[in-house]
């Protein structure tokens, strides 16, 4: 068995799997995942609304994750007086950028994975740009 905190197989092997600016979404119940050949693996972990919630996926992930940035949507800053929403984790200490709600899910399209929370807090979504360890 794992000794660390992510237990979760299938989201653990896209972690180990990724490369240097490969992306991970973790997103909202709402966020839309593409569909076909060319889209990004779909990890559904939504099990009820709230369940699990985006900052408690966020954090398991960040156990194993090197994050190089972040980019999340501005409506998720506007709707918080424009600061970070508390879910934006505040000791990441990565760069963060901000796009547009519709730019950020064109992004999403580029992702290695996407991972559906049973968050529904509205634009709580939030893309990793993975980094180096070295």
């Amino acid at each position: 068995m794992k000794r660390n905190r992510l237990l979760h197989a299938e989201l653990s092997q896209v972690i180990a799997t990724m490369g240097h600016g490969d992306m991970l979404v973790i997103g909202d119940a709402g966020l839309p995942i593409p569909f076909g050949p060319q889209a990004p693996q779909r990890i559904d972990l939504a099990v009820c609304p709230g369940t699990p919630a985006l900052a408690d996926v966020l954090d398991a992930v960040l156990s194993e994750l090197q994050v190089q940035s972040t980019v999340i949507a501005q409506e998720a800053v506007d709707r918080n007086a424009g600061a970070l929403p508390a879910w934006y984790p505040q000791s990441l200490g990565a760069a963060h950028q901000t796009v547009s709600h519709e730019d950020f899910k064109k992004l999403c399209g580029q992702a290695r994975a996407m991972v559906r929370t049973g968050e529904c807090t509205p634009y709580a979504n939030i893309i990793l740009v993975a980094g180096v360890t070295f």
